[in-house]
């Protein structure tokens, strides 16, 4: 099993930089010899000054506007135009915070030099000989103690000599703390324009205004001497040197805007704590806690550097050891930009270099952040998980106004896109197109995490306290947005297929509509996850006795006339048959109405579109993920090892980041990760099978601690594509269905409780 990634040269670009982090403050390493950078960011660093509220006149009235244009007169070009007036301000844009620039004086030739990145221990490494000495350096960030650590030592006495420092893209003051320590405050910009909306000033800072920032940067040295003055901090001639760095921001929480002191006083508190001699260890403790719970082995390791390893699959190489590589770091990656008390992880997980960064790097809710925590629960990362419900419970508080404002409905409601304040309105101002803005159901998407996380980690408190409040808010949306139409049916009106136009017979493009089958799936999936959710707490509400009564009204899931799932109720041309979203077979995955065993009608539906899909363009690096997905639900596992093959080979840097050009979206990293588990085990049905999807690519292999819904545990040993041993261990006693294999029959097995039981 291979937890390094290792390369021969320095970064060349951001993109090929090594990334650390504990979910708070991130860092990405780029190992170079004489000037040395670590571009940091800290997750509630973003641009704006608070909290705002869609100003929207007469939304009520423009929302009925909307449903007489669509169920009276037909007109969806009229009615998708009339929906930009629902639009809300734009969202906020996630900010860099600043570098880390350390300077060495030359000394001669760089050889043997080495770059890693170790998942299992979370260190980011650079090593080399100059001068005649040895070299190594050290990076990583530590939840238990909230700073990151840089380290140099040298085989040589006396050989270290540096200059540290501080900066960043935003206006900032240099301070000198103490005889060892230094810092920097600034703000992040009070008002910004997003990256696709051209402005003669995008970025503004006002005094006073805006999210504070501390970084505090305090060196110890081993021997030699060390200065702090107003370039930095000065070490000459010393044995080793630990750099310790710290941040802080001014946000407060979603709700409030953020305090006007600049923390640096609170990042001078985190280094004040840290005890140096312990900092290490207590990382390692953490860190390998968590990241071992879980791992995969395919093939044996390859001993090339990683970059050069992509590029051979590019050649069309077969290299199994770096699909479990990949498969490893997106683990690695959620528990670098996900813990218990951050924010989320959002479009870039933590990392972002840039102040516009491409999409605002927000959290983009009609798949991309969904797709984040798909790997979490089935990958043993269930702590990483809280961040998610965190921010949902901040979007159903939010999203209770604007559900009032737009709607006049009770509720809470998330349309597209949300940032740190919270944003829930479809966002716009008018002037985007409602083909993405005009998705008022990507909160009822997000909710089915909630239950899905239950599944695999069953909690009552957890369920009745934070998860059933926020599906019953969901609940109580969708039947006030439920409205009949002239056939007697209930239909969920505005509606859209994400971010897909359809042809109307005049050759526009149109987007709004009546349900959708994307909104069917979803809103078919709320009702069954309020009943199970409430049959685990005792309830019976008339909330889900009104919604089994409206679901049983709802207008059919139906097939095209050659066979592929409707997208929209009207079979309408699709603007781009070859399309990146997916969202009309969610029912097959993430959801779990469609299988092959029981629906085998849709699931041929399924077939037919996927085929249509798939028939263009390559896929991008989230829809990549996706297609693998839904092969592994098809049970057809070669063409997941076909897309698996085709990400790697045109969509990661050589650091395994995914990268479309100069597009880093870390929900292809998570989101292949996720993937991968559901070629290797399933349980969404009543039966947890074992290799449901495994590629002939991968024929020898193992993995250990891998989650099914239920409580259940299972390590898997297979030789020849053939399973020679299977252990589980379940949270809880208990009776399951466990299918060894692809198309093995199930056997009941009775399991009792923290017990390894081999099968």
């Amino acid at each position: 099993m291979s937890h390094e990634l290792w390369f021969r040269t320095p970064a060349p670009d951001w993109f090929e930089a090594l990334p650390i982090g504990n979910g708070h403050l991130g860092g990405m390493v780029f190992g170079r010899v004489a000037d040395e950078r670590v571009a940091l960011n800290l997750d509630d660093v973003w641009s704006g000054d608070g909290p705002r509220t869609v100003q929207v006149a007469d939304g009520p009235a423009v929302l009925a506007d909307v449903r007489r244009l669509l169920l009276h007169d037909g007109n969806r070009l009229a009615a998708t135009e009339r929906t930009r007036a629902l639009q809300g301000p734009l969202v906020e844009s996630y900010q860099p915070l600043g570098d880390l620039l350390i300077t060495s004086p030359g000394g001669g030739a760089v050889q043997d030099y080495r770059r890693s990145l170790d998942l299992r221990t979370g260190i980011a490494a650079t090593s080399y000989t100059q001068g005649g000495a040895r070299f190594r350096r050290e990076s990583y960030v530590s939840t238990p103690d909230q700073v990151l650590v840089w380290t140099i030592t040298a085989d040589a006495p006396g050989s270290v000599n540096l200059l540290a420092a501080l900066t960043s893209v935003h206006p900032v003051e240099p301070s000198v703390v103490d005889s060892r320590t230094i810092g920097i405050t600034g703000r992040a910009p009070s008002d910004l324009t997003i990256e696709y909306r051209e402005s003669p000033d995008p970025i503004r800072y006002e005094d006073g205004r805006g999210i504070g920032f501390g970084v505090a940067l305090r060196a110890f040295a081993e021997g030699g001497t060390l200065a702090a003055g107003p370039d930095g901090l000065t070490v000459e001639g010393a044995d080793s040197v630990t750099l310790v760095l710290s941040a802080a921001s001014s946000f407060q929480g979603w709700s409030v805007p953020p305090a006007r002191e600049l923390p640096l006083p609170d990042a001078v508190r985190l280094v004040d704590a840290v005890a140096p001699d312990r900092l290490l260890q207590r990382h390692l403790d953490d860190h390998t806690a968590l990241y071992d719970r879980a791992g995969l082995t395919l093939g044996t390791p390859v001993d090339l550097p990683t970059d050069e390893r992509v590029r051979a699959v590019g050649a069309r190489g077969n290299d199994p050891d770096l699909a479990g590589l990949l498969f490893a770091f997106g683990r690695y990656l959620l528990m670098a930009s996900s813990r218990p008390g951050t924010q989320a992880a959002n479009l870039q997980g933590i990392w972002n270099q840039d102040r516009r960064p491409m999409w605002a790097s927000d959290w983009t809710n009609n798949i991309n952040t969904q797709m984040n925590y798909w790997l979490a629960d089935v990958t043993g990362l269930h702590e990483c998980f809280d961040p998610f419900t965190d921010l949902l419970e901040g979007l159903a508080e939010s999203g209770h106004e604007t559900a009032r404002i737009l709607y006049d409905a009770p509720g809470w409601v998330s349309h597209h896109n949300a940032d740190i304040w919270r944003a829930t309105w479809p966002v716009g101002d008018g002037g985007d197109d409602p083909v993405w803005a005009m998705a008022a159901t990507c909160g009822v998407w997000m909710s089915a995490h909630l239950m899905e996380h239950h599944r695999f980690h069953p909690d009552e408190a957890w369920l009745r306290e934070r998860a059933y409040p926020i599906l019953a808010g969901a609940a109580e949306f969708v039947l006030a947005m439920l409205v009949e139409d002239g056939d007697g049916r209930l239909q969920f009106v505005p509606s859209t297929a994400p971010e897909h136009h359809f042809l109307l017979p005049s050759g526009e493009k149109a987007s709004v509509d009546v349900t959708s089958t994307y909104d069917l799936w979803l809103i078919r999936e709320l009702f069954a996850n309020l009943s199970e959710a409430e049959t685990a707490l005792g309830l019976a509400s008339d909330l889900a006795a009104r919604f089994a009564a409206a679901v049983d009204r709802l207008p059919g899931i139906g097939l095209t006339e050659d066979g592929r799932m409707l997208e929209w109720q009207t079979d309408w041309p699709p603007s781009e048959f070859d399309h990146r979203h997916q969202s009309h077979l969610y029912g097959l995955y993430p959801g779990n109405q469609i299988d092959p065993a029981r629906t085998p009608e849709w699931a041929g539906g399924v077939r037919k579109s996927l085929e249509l899909r798939t028939s263009g363009r390559p896929a991008g690096g989230w829809t990549s993920a996706w297609l693998i997905a839904l092969y592994a639900r098809l049970s057809e596992p070669q063409k997941a090892a076909d897309v698996v093959r085709d990400y790697t080979s045109r969509l990661v840097a050589g650091s395994l980041l995914h990268r479309d050009g100069d597009i880093f979206q870390i929900d292809a990293n998570f989101g292949l990760t996720g993937a991968i588990a559901e070629l290797l085990i399933q349980s969404h049905t009543d039966v947890v099978r074992v290799l449901p999807a495994l590629p002939s690519e991968w024929p020898t292999g193992s993995y250990h601690g891998l989650r099914a819904r239920g409580g259940l545990a299972v390590d898997v040993t297979w030789q020849d594509g053939q399973i020679t041993e299977t252990l589980v261990r379940a949270d809880r006693a208990g009776r399951f269905r466990i299918a060894l294999g692809a198309t093995a029959e199930p056997i009941e097995v009775e399991l009792p409780a923290g017990e390894t039981v081999r099968l």
